[in-house]
């Protein structure tokens, strides 16, 4: 287990920026050249092989391309210049996220249409097979794996049934599942996943990366809307030399490569997975034995983040915010319509006995 660090004045129970290991954040204490073999080759390079080795067991069918910017960068490069003008994309939404991808529609000009279900249901593969098959001019779709809104955890594996069996591209966001919790590209016939630097493998907040099936990525010339979110151009760069067509974050790029060791040295995603199930099993049979209620239903909760109904209709979740901070943790707001709620994540440098600690703050902060 980790000690409380004393550089840091609280944890990040959050779905990202979240908190890291002190090797993570001490790789960024010297400078890079983004012209430098040892930079472009040594770390752009390997960083690209690991994560498509991470994505699939076969690694050798997918490609990478990093992308400068939030995770919202990638999603709006991939959608941007994977969906070709004549192309027509279907967006599953049940959350922030699945709505962000709708926004970035409209505003590229890319034809879609949604499939919309409630933030705290799970969209069905049944229907998404209906929709496809009710509207042949769809030729993409795209879905957020895990809805950090909620906490949901969509159902890949049938979506990625129902798409692929029609021949349609399937682009999904697994911006806070990637690194965490176990799937197979390859298997899934996922053509574009994307992510984040500062979920999962945790490493810090500064780029963003879409791993392709090799044949996908290589479709996307002549889509993108835009020119610094052009996907295709960037991999065509990258793909050659390492380099970035832009200024490249250099110091996150090396904290992102320590990161990846970590994950390695911890025992992969499996070995991250388990760590984050006990973190998320220690910390919701804390809260209910504090008589706070979660918002999902236990099967559809992944083990990332979790929400919380406020207890109480006078409830003060500034003060409760505020209360806990000062005791060294710093928690996420509700993000949903429907209910009142505050959100605890359980990735990051964390670890159960943080959990049990926040507990004993939450418990004092609640008989206060």
């Amino acid at each position: 287990m980790n000690d409380f660090i004393p550089d840091n004045p609280y944890i990040l129970l959050t779905p990202g920026p979240l908190s890291t290991s002190k090797g993570v954040r001490g790789a960024m204490l010297r400078d890079w050249c983004t012209w430098d073999a040892d930079y472009n080759v040594g770390i752009v390079q390997d960083i690209r092989r690991r994560l498509a080795g991470l994505a699939a067991a076969s690694p050798e069918d997918y490609t990478v391309a990093l992308m400068q910017g939030s995770g919202s960068f990638a999603v709006e490069a991939c959608l941007g210049s994977a969906v070709p003008r004549q192309g027509k994309l279907l967006i599953i939404r049940n959350g922030a996220y699945g709505e962000r991808m709708c926004q970035m529609a409209r505003v590229l000009g890319v034809r879609h249409v949604e499939y919309a279900t409630a933030e705290t249901e799970a969209p069905e593969p049944r229907r998404v097979a209906e929709i496809l098959d009710g509207d042949p001019a769809v030729t993409h779709v795209a879905m957020v794996h895990c809805e950090t809104t909620t906490g949901i955890l969509n159902p890949l594996e049938g979506v990625a049934k129902a798409v692929k069996s029609r021949g349609k591209t399937l682009i999904i966001d697994a911006m806070s599942s990637f690194g965490g919790i176990p799937f197979d590209a390859g298997a899934l016939g996922i053509d574009f996943l994307i992510s984040s630097a500062n979920k999962c493998v945790q490493g810090v907040p500064g780029f963003a990366f879409v791993i392709a099936k090799r044949a996908a990525m290589a479709a996307c010339e002549g889509n993108a809307r835009s020119l610094c979110l052009d996907l295709h151009d960037q991999w065509r760069e990258m793909d050659g030399s390492g380099k970035w067509r832009y200024t490249s974050p250099t110091h996150v790029t090396r904290a992102f490569f320590q990161a990846l060791d970590e994950l390695e040295a911890e025992g992969g995603v499996a070995a991250r997975h388990a760590r984050y199930q006990e973190n998320h099993r220690t910390l919701v049979e804390g809260m209910r034995g504090l008589g706070f209620r979660t918002l999902l239903a236990d099967a559809l909760q992944s083990p990332i983040i979790t929400s919380f109904l406020y207890p109480r209709p006078d409830f003060d979740f500034g003060a409760f915010y505020d209360a806990v901070k000062e005791r060294g943790f710093v928690l996420y707001p509700g993000k949903i319509s429907q209910a009142d709620t505050f959100r605890i994540g359980s990735i990051g440098e964390v670890y159960p006995g943080d959990m049990r600690r926040l507990l004993a703050a939450v418990r004092d902060v609640s008989e206060a």
